[in-house]
């Protein structure tokens, strides 16, 4: 495999795994929250967390692309911390990444997280535990299917990303030519269709052994009888 095809993929290996890293930090706190709260405000936060499920890439990527320009608040500021824009770099793709793939961190967390028992978070409490040490002690261990459920799809939802990475990022090689734009490249203008088959063919395996390996884990153990 040439170098042209090599960086696409390592490139995206970048963005899904530093995304996903982010996202862990990021989404747990938020899907705690959802499962804990009985805030008036909770299906909001709910909608907005799913929104990127079915909002259009196009239409997340264009408004992203306004908030990202140097001109607007979020853009300019990051150019006065980094010296660097948000549009057409690294930086921008991550950022984009996180917002696009937040709902499938934060879906799955939320629903390991719902399906613990209230009793054994009040025992843990009443045993003198604080927060901090409740989550990590019990609440960690207990949804662990959960966490590598939400790590796995968001990953796989990151390597997957095209309309918004392609509206924030473009094509720059080596900085914002991921996957996906290298495989619409191939296709609409250099017509490399044999590359293109490899890398489209890598993604669809891919794809089909996360979900098998997510749904094999999520499986419910049969009851044993006898």
């Amino acid at each position: 495999m040439n170098e042209s095809i090599l960086s696409p993929v390592w490139l995206t290996v970048q963005l899904a795994g530093i995304t996903t890293l982010l996202l862990l930090a990021v989404g747990t706190p938020i899907a705690w929250w959802i499962a804990r709260s009985q805030s008036r405000f909770k299906p909001i936060v709910e909608a907005l967390t799913a929104l990127p499920l079915v909002l259009p890439p196009t239409v997340l990527g264009f408004y992203l692309l306004y908030a990202f320009n140097p001109n607007a608040p979020l853009g300019s500021f990051f150019v006065w911390i980094t010296g660097d824009t948000l549009v057409f770099s690294f930086q921008g793709l991550v950022a984009a990444s996180l917002i696009y793939s937040l709902p499938f961190m934060v879906q799955p967390l939320r629903v390991a997280f719902d399906e613990i028992d209230p009793n054994l978070l009040d025992t843990i409490r009443v045993l003198g535990a604080n927060g901090f040490m409740k989550f990590f002690l019990v609440v960690v261990p207990v949804s662990y299917r959960g966490f590598i459920t939400a790590a796995v799809l968001t990953f796989a939802h990151t390597v997957g990303e095209f309309g918004v990475v392609l509206m924030i990022g473009g094509s720059i090689p080596g900085e914002t030519k991921v996957l996906s734009i290298a495989i619409y490249e191939m296709v609409v203008e250099t017509i490399s269709n044999a590359d293109a088959h490899r890398l489209s063919l890598g993604l669809l395996v891919f794809s089909f052994l996360v979900l098998v390996g997510v749904y094999t884990l999520n499986r419910k153990d049969p009851l044993k009888v006898g």
